[in-house]
């Protein structure tokens, strides 16, 4: 019997990458974002090039309903995930006191209440049957406080932690979680958060197969955490060496506009 993963926010990106590492990989593929076109030429380069199923389902998981819509078609088409990757969010940019709140509560439904849903709906099947895997797109933003990005920082320290406390309940179940935590990704996040002109994306960036791939294998080998890059893994470390007041300075300057 094959196996199945579901991809959300495959239609670029980290997401888009992983879905052809899954697939070559032998993976049927359930794929979801908003964007159709996007998806369905991600379907057909994916039914191609490795000869595996691939479902897609259009979703915009600012949505509250979005989950259990997703969750809902998958068990229509009697399907079983085997490994679900959470891997949609996008970022606000800017001081808290003037963005949009509505952008900011529909970052928080994505990143996180979408992830924690979807955490819920399809984990039980895995632990059932003994056997499954999760894999959420944190970020090395989970670390640290992020000035100009402070609900964006909240919310990938949120699923850093979330996904370690479940790794840990769900020990011994057969079901693993790995929390994926990249630095600044060349993906059209920067255009998604209007931050072209900040210092933290003037500088040299890791490409998105990269780092899907580093994710990739770490959720295959079961880890718990997986940095990519040598200087993202430092970012833990200095974070607890350092004052946390010098920290927060130091990141509001790395994220300001260049003048």
């Amino acid at each position: 019997m094959g196996r199945t993963v579901l991809i959300t926010g495959a239609s670029s990106g980290i997401g888009h990458e992983l879905a052809l590492l899954f697939a070559r990989d032998g993976f049927d593929c359930v794929i979801t974002a908003r964007r159709v076109d996007r998806l369905e030429a991600l379907a057909e380069q994916v039914r191609r090039e490795h000869r595996v199923r691939v479902s897609v389902i259009a979703a915009d998981l600012a949505d509250p309903g979005s989950p259990e819509r997703i969750f809902a078609a998958i068990q229509a088409a009697g399907m079983e995930i085997d490994v679900l990757v959470n891997n949609a969010g996008f970022p606000t940019y800017g001081h808290f006191s003037e963005l949009d709140s509505r952008a900011e509560l529909d970052e928080l439904q994505v990143n996180v209440v979408a992830l924690t849903h979807l955490t819920k709906l399809f984990p039980p099947g895995m632990v059932e049957r003994r056997d499954g895997r999760i894999l959420n797109l944190a970020s090395t933003a989970a670390f640290e406080p992020g000035p100009l990005m402070a609900v964006y920082y909240a919310s990938k320290a949120y699923v850093l932690s979330f996904s370690q406390a479940l790794g840990n309940e769900l020990a011994g179940t057969g079901v693993s979680i790995t929390a994926l935590c990249p630095g600044i990704t060349r993906t059209g996040f920067q255009e998604a958060g209007a931050m072209g002109d900040s210092r933290l994306v003037q500088g040299r960036m890791a490409d998105a197969a990269s780092v899907a791939l580093v994710g990739y294998r770490g959720v295959m080998a079961r880890k718990s955490v997986v940095i990519p890059g040598f200087a993202n893994k430092l970012v833990p470390l200095a974070v607890r060496l350092a004052p946390r007041s010098v920290v927060t300075r130091m990141v509001r300057r790395a994220q300001e506009r260049v003048h």
